[in-house]
């Protein structure tokens, strides 16, 4: 497959893409205040991000996301003066999307934390769209637990309300909790979000288009609502190899614990995890990526591109 910066001609191509070396030129020597002990907080299990990496790449994306916030603000204000009835300014929300394994959680994290050192430290909230998965009951119901992660497994009706309601600028706007250690959705939790200046909204399909069976029904769409997106992104070898890893790791810890889901797969021997999450992969999160999540990455203003050893090499920009 030919590789998405790869075009017969750069200029007719709505990214512009740079390497990670020419992105870097771009952060004006700026250098982050995090140690290594704040980066170990926001580190995804696997992922190898680093101080450097940081600088380079991550900086240069929180003053473009600085630049696109301030230019809303600045809209907004006009809109206002335009139209006096317009009182509340609304979220500026971020979509982060990507595969299983890709590092999408280390980035919004990574990402919540640069924001929230801009010069005006605005509040920033983080939300991820787990917490829209039916519930496993509802799933087995509906015998489509075997897809959970793909589209037709969240409630998107309510998802799509949650949206709506923090745009038009409610405040108290709740959002279910899903826990990874049960693998299941926790009815006693939740998280209010109460007007942040900014909310980041990370999930696998953020940047869904309409589906061949509603393409001629009017379908309100969760990007309908975002104001920048990102997606990150890595030949799909690489994330198989990093979720194997991964799940090999998690024997040691989060499937240690009793109350896991997964705690089934604790003793398995290296062979024996290895074969269990390659079938995971082939049969649910390598179908689920090549059929609903790649198939969005046109659609997001801003591509990461990883290479195999978890770092960004190349940035796709999409053009003004």
């Amino acid at each position: 497959m030919t590789p998405f910066w790869k075009t017969a001609n750069a200029d007719l191509s709505p990214f512009a893409v740079y390497s990670a070396q020419e992105w870097s030129r771009l952060s004006d020597g700026e250098r982050n205040l995090f140690s290594e002990t704040d980066l170990k907080n926001l580190r995804s299990v696997g992922d190898a991000i680093s101080l450097a990496e940081v600088d380079q790449i991550y900086l240069t994306v929180s003053r473009l996301l600085a630049a696109h916030a301030g230019a809303t603000r600045k809209l907004f204000k006009e809109r206002a003066a335009f139209l006096p009835h317009v009182k509340e300014r609304t979220p500026f929300i971020i979509a982060i999307a990507g595969s299983v394994a890709v590092g999408k959680s280390t980035t919004a994290r990574l990402i919540q934390e640069l924001i929230r050192r801009w010069p005006n430290a605005p509040t920033v909230d983080l939300v991820t769209t787990d917490g829209w998965l039916y519930p496993n009951a509802e799933l087995e119901r509906r015998g489509i637990m075997h897809r959970k992660g793909f589209p037709e497994s969240y409630d998107r009706q309510t998802m799509l309300r949650f949206l709506s309601d923090v745009k038009s600028g409610r405040t108290d706007v709740t959002a279910p909790v899903y826990s990874h250690l049960k693998y299941d959705i926790d009815p006693a939790a939740s998280v209010t979000i109460s007007q942040p200046d900014v909310l980041i909204f990370e999930g696998l399909n953020v940047l869904q288009s309409r589906s061949a069976d509603t393409a001629d029904t009017p379908t309100p769409l969760a990007s309908d609502h975002f104001d920048f997106s990102i997606y990150v992104d890595a030949a799909e070898p690489d994330v198989k190899s990093w979720y194997i890893n991964r799940f090999l790791g998690l024997r040691e810890t989060a499937f240690r614990d009793p109350a896991s889901h997964f705690k089934r797969f604790a003793d398995l021997s290296d062979r024996q995890a290895t074969d269990r999450a390659t079938e995971l992969w082939d049969t649910i999160n390598a179908v689920n990526l090549v059929e609903n999540i790649r198939p969005t990455r046109p659609r997001a203003d801003l591509i990461l591109r990883k290479g195999a050893d978890h770092h960004i090499k190349r940035v796709a920009l999409r053009r003004l």
